[in-house]
């Protein structure tokens, strides 16, 4: 039965059928290595990091800074492309997390700019900044805010998928349309400006050793957990069974329904958690700069070995597809190429993975 996709992790690929853990298993570790998909991925984002530096004026691709800015703009990404991975393990998919993230940061910016005493500002107004107080305080409850809102997202998701029964595809195409018109709605269609200034410093454009962004550091310290969480609980076991096959989990005794609605809180924290990166990152929200994150944080997560049918899951290639994404992406931008052709690439990198996500489960089939 297709159950049987659930044979412990090995190599790149959280899960694999008996037969291909047997024959990995027996396989010399060099062999091991190079079989798994983040091993490949990881290839080829060190093979495009070599191009575009010897295509770029001076090098100024390798540089440190340009390296600092792949690393502080593919936080938000790489969050939203774990939550995805996590969904997609379980046969969900989630096309509201863009959504999802702008709706989580201007509830947390009205959160934030109410609580340190100012008053919200609308980009283009004058009436809002002011003298602030209590900015830690108010930061921290912002960041509450940004995750609870999140979560609260997730849930309407996960329910609409459970009780109504309706497809996830279809459940959040159609929440990405109301938190979408939520925000505009909350917002006027301007984006929300005049927060703390600690925000930034203190976090957004904060280092470590004067080096890594601190929200770098953050999103891999949640891949690090969630990886642990899926590699060794019953949480992830459980997680891969429902995307295996929803019927013998739930005769296997899984409760599917409740850790359908569990998967969708996690994600939409994440989603949350995302929306309160960017706004320490930018100082404001962006409500127009999210719309494409859904189909990158996808496409991150089916190239890093993520099955698009459920029961695999890869948390280091989702950070190494991740890291693709923002390569592809900053290359393209210093090397000149204009930047209406960065949707263009992403469409076709996602249809390549997924044809290559094909012809492997083929290949496995046939065994």
């Amino acid at each position: 039965m297709s159950s049987t996709k659930v044979t412990p992790p090995t190599a790149g690929d959280v899960t694999t059928r008996p037969t291909d853990a047997r024959a990995i298993a027996e396989a010399p570790l060099w062999r091991r290595a190079l079989t798994g998909s983040a091993t490949w991925v990881l290839g080829l984002d060190i093979v495009l990091v070599l191009l575009f530096t010897l295509m770029s004026p001076n090098g100024v691709f390798m540089s440190l800074r340009n390296a600092q800015n792949l690393l502080l703009n593919g936080s938000e990404g790489l969050l939203l492309a774990l939550a995805t991975a996590v969904l997609l393990g379980a046969g969900l998919i989630d096309l509201s997390v863009g959504a999802n993230l702008v709706l989580s940061s201007v509830i947390g910016s009205i959160v934030t700019v109410s609580v340190a005493g100012g008053h919200v500002s609308l980009v283009g107004s004058d009436n809002g900044g002011g003298n602030f107080t209590n900015v830690p305080l108010a930061i921290l409850l912002g960041l509450v805010a940004c995750i609870g809102t999140g979560v609260v997202y997730g849930l309407v998701n996960g329910l609409v998928i459970t009780y109504l029964r309706v497809n996830s595809l279809i459940a959040t195409l159609g929440t990405m349309s109301v938190g979408t018109g939520l925000t505009l709605l909350i917002t006027k269609g301007s984006d929300i400006a005049g927060l703390p200034g600690d925000l930034q410093t203190g976090f957004g454009l904060s280092k470590i050793a004067g080096a890594i962004p601190l929200p770098a550091v953050v999103a891999l310290g949640i891949a690090v957990l969630i990886g642990l969480l899926i590699r060794f609980t019953r949480f992830g076991l459980r997680t891969l069974a429902i995307g295996s096959s929803k019927l013998a989990a739930d005769r296997a005794g899984i409760k599917v329904r409740r850790h359908t609605i569990q998967l969708t809180l996690l994600a939409g924290g994440l989603a949350g958690l995302a929306g309160f990166l960017s706004l320490a990152h930018f100082g404001s929200t962006s409500i127009n700069g999210h719309v494409n994150d859904p189909l990158a944080a996808i496409t991150a997560a089916v190239i890093g070995g993520a099955a698009l049918t459920g029961g695999r899951i890869s948390i280091v290639g989702t950070v190494w597809g991740t890291a693709l994404a923002m390569i592809l992406l900053s290359g393209l931008v210093v090397v000149g190429v204009s930047s209406f052709w960065q949707l263009v690439v992403i469409g076709m990198i996602l249809i390549i993975a997924v044809a290559v996500d094909q012809l492997r489960n083929r290949r496995r089939e046939d065994r």
